[in-house]
């Protein structure tokens, strides 16, 4: 498809971890791209813009706030991305109201990224609320019968593969690891720039129109363990290994002496490690990447973690 022909994108939360990802994909898969930009970082972003080659659009200098800017960019585009933080509902469903009342968007994509709202009713407190949240934008876009697409990337390999998912560590351990119970739960971990070439493709894509869309890298699923083994192979050596047993970790989410945001990573910590949540088969109405798109190359575990040797 000729970079002309192809749909015309508008990024709102650019700045943001995620977005950024999204917005180099955009640009790089040659969509016209248009990004929402809040006047105090503009320089930021033209900057960081010109760095990747930014030629195919534009930004307009406002807000999802900014009702009349926010509209007048809308109606620029055919596809809508949003990757604001979650904790903005109100300013995502500000967003819903203005994709209703331009009502020419053909696709709209709200901010997830993560795990699967639909799927974690069952989640613990404090992590439970950011799903609530995203179930609220989900019904907020469906009853205005706005077309949508829900991406979830699962595991970004930022946060949890740099540090071989030893919370609050960005880089792997070299001498001993937590292990999470048994170790065993399988968990799909994903390259930030792989989530923002399968964002852009699913964006468009007739057959992840209303569906709800899981990255899935076929080579990426592997448990704790395995990505340990795979480290301790390229280092030569074998890591002195901590069992953290469930009931421990649990004491942990609870403690009210850590931050709210702090227990609330730690209940997701739990969902994945110890319950296993990403694993799951997948119904009519989802969509798996690694079907949808089996010719994409991607960043694997394996060579993702030749970075910190």
């Amino acid at each position: 498809m000729a970079a002309s022909s192809k749909p015309r994108v508008l990024i709102i939360g650019c700045t943001g971890y995620i977005g950024r990802f999204i917005t180099n994909a955009s640009i790089r898969l040659g969509y016209p791209t248009y990004l929402l930009v809040r006047p105090e970082v503009a320089s930021d972003v033209y900057k960081a813009a010109m760095v990747i080659g930014f030629k195919s659009a534009g930004a307009t200098l406002g807000s999802v706030t900014d009702e009349k800017k926010l509209v007048e960019a809308l109606k620029l585009v055919d596809i809508v991305i949003c990757s604001i933080a979650e904790k903005n509902l109100n300013d995502q469903v500000k967003l819903i109201q203005a994709i209703k009342q331009v009502g020419t968007i053909k696709r709209f994509l709200p901010s997830e990224f993560g795990m699967d709202p639909g799927l974690m009713d069952h989640a613990i407190a404090p992590g439970n609320k950011v799903f609530m949240d995203k179930m609220k934008i989900r019904r907020a876009i469906e009853a205005a019968q706005i077309p949508h697409t829900y991406v979830s990337a699962n595991c970004f390999a930022g946060y949890f593969l740099s540090g071989i998912a030893q919370f609050g560590r960005f880089f792997p351990p070299r001498d001993t690891a937590v292990v999470y119970g048994e170790g065993n739960a399988k968990v799909i971990w994903v390259d930030e720039n792989d989530v923002g070439t399968f964002v852009l493709k699913a964006a468009e894509d007739p057959r992840t129109l209303n569906t709800s869309v899981y990255i899935r890298p076929p080579k990426n699923i592997l448990s704790l363990n395995e990505v340990l083994q795979l480290w301790e192979k390229k280092i030569g050596k074998t890591l002195e290994k901590q069992t953290l047993l469930e009931e421990e970790f649990m004491s942990m989410i609870s403690n009210e002496k850590a931050s709210l945001p702090e227990r609330a990573a730690l209940a997701h910590f739990y969902q994945i490690f110890y319950r296993g949540d990403l694993m799951f088969e997948i119904g009519p109405d989802g969509r798996d990447t690694g079907e949808l798109y089996p010719d994409v190359s991607y960043t694997t575990v394996d060579a993702y973690l030749d970075r910190y040797l």
